[in-house]
């Protein structure tokens, strides 16, 4: 018998479902004539918690830091029992094994811990599956490869959980006992992903509050010439008082300008014109199209992931939903036109979209070249049954920019006039659509064409005014740019040369997590949501005042990422990894400083957290969270944070 693992039960029956073998239904399996298709639930193993390593690391003390396991342990998760118990008699009856976890890092770490943990020492297969449609597990099923291939992406999944456990818990308990001693209730958890994140949405926060306006001074002015008339914008020299945007500072300057222009003559020094043709935007990657969803629909990143996953394995709408790639094989066009004619059936904004689209068109999107484990969401050509709002929306834009890329390109005319009036510069620019191709299923394109006016020309300025502007802050951070700035994180590094490093590796946290940290941080209280921004609390501005600066940056988790994919991609070693964040853990733990955090927390400033979050947190206590108590080092059991 051949024993199929998947990572989790829709993808086990929807394997079953493609396979030429007559299944029946059992509880937590498929069972066919030579094949048995069983699953996961996601982890049904997790990293045993310090006490089963030691009874006496059951209570949270400073002494005990840092807890370093030398043989790791797996224990099984509370609701797993079950299926464990009936993936080990499977096993034991199997004659191949045949590993079917999702094409990712974590995918194949939960399956592959799974299999060692029940003992199996035979060979493994690895199956490979992005699109649940029978079609394409048949032909994954037909390309079987040896999971050995890939053992490094195994080793650098574990190096993760096992960083992520000695940071998390090592971490944690110190800061949580010494805010027990600064009067800090609750446990202050620290993690790879989350702390960085809580320090991007701090700083950001102070950056508005401190932000000083300042006063500029735009000057523009109406030009009547025998071509037309245009508005163009006077263009202030270094003798002036400008900022680094070339904003002019001087008011008086403009006003002594503006004095002068009216009726003056004016002439047209210098007109540029130049034809652009831009491509449709890629297919989306999971972070792509939580940015959207948030832009357009206010949706939140978790939703987004979560409407993306019941598209992808309830209603097999759209493929593989965590992909952090943004092109497609070129096996996608085979049969396209069918494909996108089943995603469009039944929806009359996306038929009328398949009506301007040409199936025979070749857009940069597909590349093999550019596909690794995933590729970017698309349709699998199933036709939507009835969908909630959120369901309709998300799989509109997918199938969205999957259509765009069998439309023409957009094209349009830039132009741009110089003008020169009272010996003074003035730029006038303008944009003519000539064809509006792929962005009619998105937005219609906005058109300011100047009049055809020739270098030369002379006419006279019949209008001018002195604008009072002042520069902005910068908006506070919201689901759609956060995750923007996750996935970008190199944008808020100042070393070059550490940030150069850091637009190679994937930003911070992944496509999976990125949207679960965020909610993390509100479970925690470090943050709040107010009318769609997001904002830290006291307690989480305290926190990151209190932690030392290589403990908040992005830094540190983006490096651990190019570690870790050094370890997928080459020869680096899981050992040494790990053995190297031990040793910074050792320098950490000491810097855990009780008049620090005390005077963090009384000087943070920020929002509070819900009144009703708040108010129930010392009832929580008796629950898992430490109680405070004056001097104490003890604490009960608490999960490892990211």
């Amino acid at each position: 018998m051949q024993l199929i693992i998947a990572e989790k039960p829709s993808l086990g029956r929807a394997i079953a479902a493609a396979l030429p073998d007559s299944f029946r239904r059992e509880e937590g399996a498929m069972v066919g004539d030579t094949i048995t298709v069983s699953w996961c639930f996601g982890h049904l193993l997790e990293q045993a918690a310090p006490e089963e390593y030691e009874a006496r690391f059951k209570q949270w003390r400073l002494d005990h830091l840092p807890i370093l396991p030398t043989r790791w342990q797996l224990t099984p998760r509370a609701q797993a029992k079950q299926q464990l118990a009936l993936l080990k008699k499977l096993i034991r009856r199997a004659e191949a094994v045949i590993h079917a976890g999702d094409p990712d890092r974590e995918g194949q770490l939960l399956v592959q811990e799974t299999i060692e943990y029940l003992g199996w020492q035979g060979p493994v297969k690895r199956l490979l599956i992005s699109d649940m449609n029978p079609p394409a597990v048949r032909r994954a099923w037909q390309s079987l490869q040896d999971n050995a291939r890939f053992q490094r992406l195994y080793q650098a999944a574990l190096a993760r959980a096992r960083a992520d456990w000695l940071f998390g818990i090592n971490l944690t308990r110190a800061w949580t006992l010494t805010g027990q001693q600064a009067g800090v209730d609750g446990v202050l958890s620290i993690g790879r992903v989350q702390t960085p994140l809580l320090g991007l949405i701090v700083r950001r926060d102070r950056l508005i509050e401190n932000f000083e306006p300042v006063d500029f001074y735009p000057l523009w002015a109406d030009f009547n010439l025998p071509g037309g008339a245009l508005r163009g914008w006077w263009q202030p020299g270094e003798q002036h008082r400008l900022d680094d945007q070339r904003r002019l500072l001087d008011p008086a300057a403009a006003h002594a300008l503006a004095e002068q222009l009216p009726g003056s003559r004016a002439e047209v020094s210098e007109v540029e014109e130049k034809a652009q043709r831009q491509g449709p935007p890629l297919p989306y990657s999971l972070s792509t199209l939580q940015i959207d969803a948030a832009r357009r629909f206010k949706m939140p990143a978790q939703r987004v992931l979560d409407t993306a996953q019941r598209l992808y394995e309830r209603h097999r709408l759209i493929t593989y939903p965590r992909s952090d790639c943004r092109y497609l094989p070129r096996d996608y066009l085979k049969g396209v036109a069918e494909t996108l004619t089943g995603a469009c059936r039944g929806s009359e904004r996306l038929s009328s979209w398949l009506s301007g689209a040409d199936t025979s068109r070749r857009s940069r999107a597909f590349n093999d070249e550019r596909v690794g484990a995933h590729h970017a969401i698309a349709p699998t050509g199933r036709t939507a049954g009835a969908l909630s709002q959120d369901e309709q929306q998300v799989f509109e834009l997918v199938t969205r920019n999957v259509l765009a890329q069998f439309y023409p390109p957009f094209e349009y005319r830039d132009s741009r006039v110089t003008l020169s009036a009272c010996s003074e510069r003035f730029i006038a620019k303008g944009r003519r659509i000539a064809a509006p191709g792929w962005r009619v299923l998105f937005n219609t394109p906005e058109e300011n064409p100047l009049p055809a006016v020739t270098k030369g020309e002379t006419g006279e300025v019949v209008d001018c005014a002195v604008e009072n502007r002042q520069t902005r802050p910068p908006e506070a951070f919201n689901d759609a740019s956060l995750i923007n700035a996750m996935t970008h994180v190199a944008r808020y590094v100042e070393d070059a040369r550490v940030r150069a490093t850091l637009r190679e590796t994937d930003g911070l946290g992944t496509e999976a997590t990125r949207a679960g940290m965020i909610e993390t941080l509100l479970s925690r209280h470090y943050i709040v949501r107010r009318s769609g921004s997001i904002h830290a609390t006291r307690r989480g501005r305290g926190l990151i005042d209190a932690l030392p600066e290589g403990l908040s940056g992005p830094e540190r988790t983006a490096l651990w990422e190019q570690r870790l994919a050094a370890v997928r991609d080459s020869d680096a070693s899981m050992e040494d990894f790990v053995r190297d964040m031990t040793t910074e853990l050792k320098r950490l733990i000491p810097t855990a400083d009780v008049e620090r955090l005390k005077a963090a927390m009384r000087d943070a400033g920020g929002e509070q957290a819900p009144p009703s979050e708040r108010d129930q947190k010392g009832r929580r206590g008796s629950a898992g969270r430490p109680r405070r108590r004056s001097g104490s080092t003890s604490g009960s059991r608490r999960k490892k944070s990211k």
